[in-house]
This record gives C-alpha cells, structure tokens and sequence, in this order.
C-alpha cells in the first residue's frame, strides 16, 4: 500500500454490526512517544513529541495568513487541536491533503494546548464517503466535537468511528449504522452505563416490561409519572441497542427515538446543524 509523507512546513445492513471490519486499519501501529501507552490524561499533556498516532480530521479552520488549526480524533489521545504551520501556502505539501474520512498516522510536538503538525502519513485503506454518506460522517464529526473533550482518550470511540466510515463507504443504510455508533458514544463519553439494566437494582431488563432511560440515572421501569417527553420502550428493544441487534423493525423504530432524546437532551437542547439537514432530506 502506498503512502505520502508529508512534513508541515513544505447496502442492506447486517442484524448485527461487527467493528471487526477493516482489521489492517485496526491494528495497532507502533508509538515512538516520550509517554508510555495507558498514561494518565495529565501525563499525556506534558508530552512534547508524539509519532505514528493513528488519527482522522474532524474539522480545521484558517490561522493567520498561511496556516491551519485542525480538530483530530486520535486513537490514543482522543481529540486534539494541532497547527499544520504554512498548510495553506500555494506549494505546501499539506495544502488539500488532510481530508477527513481518511486515516492519517500523525507526529506532532509541543505541551500546550495547541500543538504543533510535524508529519501527516496518509494511511489508506477506506473509501471515499459521497452523497447521503458523506453527510452522515459530517453528523458523525459534529457528534464527537460536541460530546468529547478534549485530550480524553476513547479508543473504543476511535474504533467504531473507522468500523462506522467503512459501512458508511460502502453504501450501507445510515440508519442502524448511526444508531450503533451514537450507543457507543453516549457509553465512551459517560452519559450511559448500559441498556439492559435497570439504574436502581442492577438487575437485567425484561424483554416483556416498558421502560423509560432518565438521562440522569439510566434505566428503569416506567411507574406512569414520567414527563410526556420521556420515551417509553420495551425491554427487547434496550437488550437489543445493547446487542447491536437491530433485527426488529420495532427495535429500529423505538431506538431511533430513545437516541435522539439522549442526544438532545445532553446537548441542552442545541440541534446539531448535521441533523437537521439529514432530516430535512429524509434521510436519517
């Protein structure tokens, strides 16, 4: 497989979603960083060099005259704001090069907050997201922009994001995609423990009972003084979000409410810009 060094000065959807998809892209690369593996979130940020980190573009934005601030999600960092110095001058070898939805292996330098682009690998291995695709991997993006902090390492998250690209790339429904994909997120960045369980004992749902998840607490059984806004589900339909298992077109349907309320409601209410174009086309 061929790569480019590049230095910063110059279809119908399986029951069950697997991230066992696109192996060579999840195996681990080697890190050539001053920090072990597994070190805590404050060890990491006096880290000053960091090499062949597996990462992807969420976002960038100009920086003074010649240069780019971009958002990455890294495999062992979580998100990043890095500086690619000069990425926008006429001859740079960044220039049009770092596009999302494509896997990079990243060097950067530095301890502040905003970090310094040494070399951007292009990795490979995916394809190019078009049409209702692409629009799903912007809802993606805005999804971790929004709910992960920075310098939090998830890589579950990171995982599922490249597993969630492949299905997207490969003409896959978004619906159950997106749906596995926000359980994980909602999981990883702590505003759900699990979906079969009840919240208050412990105890594993019944497939047979209805139940609602507080946003604050988790599941539990509806007792008829939940507010209006609250959805109600079966416990089949929490076993399987779960499970992935989206087998049931009852499931499909409770689920994508269950979602879109956890969603809003962690996000104070703010719609997400994504969102609101996919519905208003239809698609989501």
């Amino acid at each position: 497989m061929a790569m480019n060094d590049i230095d910063a000065d110059g279809a119908a959807v399986a029951s069950h979603v697997s991230v066992s998809v696109v192996p060579d892209l999840l195996e681990k690369r080697e890190l050539k960083s001053t920090v072990p593996r597994g070190s805590s979130r404050r060890t990491v940020h006096l880290n000053t060099r960091v090499l062949e980190q597996p990462a992807f573009v969420l976002h960038s934005y100009p920086y003074r005259e010649t240069s780019l601030i971009i958002d990455v999600l890294t495999r062992d960092y979580g998100r990043l704001a890095l500086i690619a110095k000069g990425a926008k001058r006429p001859h740079s070898a960044l220039r049009g090069v770092l596009q999302k939805f494509q896997p990079f292996a990243l060097a950067w330098s530095g301890k502040a907050e905003l970090r310094t682009l040494i070399k951007a690998e292009w990795v490979g291995g995916l394809r190019p997201l078009e049409g209702d695709a692409l629009l799903s991997g912007f809802y993606l993006n805005e999804l971790i922009v929004r709910f992960c902090a920075r310098e939090d390492s998830h890589e579950k998250l990171f995982n599922r994001y490249l597993a969630t690209l492949h299905h997207l790339a490969q003409d896959e429904s978004p619906g159950i995609i997106l749906r596995v994909f926000e359980r994980v997120l909602l999981c990883e960045t702590g505003y759900a423990v699990a979906f079969d369980r009840c919240v208050q004992t412990g105890s594993r749902v019944l497939p047979e009972r209805h139940y609602v998840f507080d946003p604050e607490c988790g599941v539990r059984p509806t007792y008829g003084d939940e507010p209006v806004e609250w959805p109600i589900v079966t416990g089949q339909t929490l076993i399987d979000i779960q499970q992935d298992d989206y087998s049931r077109v009852k499931t499909v349907q409770q689920c994508k409410s269950l979602m879109r309320f956890l969603l809003n409601y962690h996000l104070g209410g703010v719609p997400l810009n994504t969102r609101k174009i996919l519905l208003d086309l239809q698609k989501f």
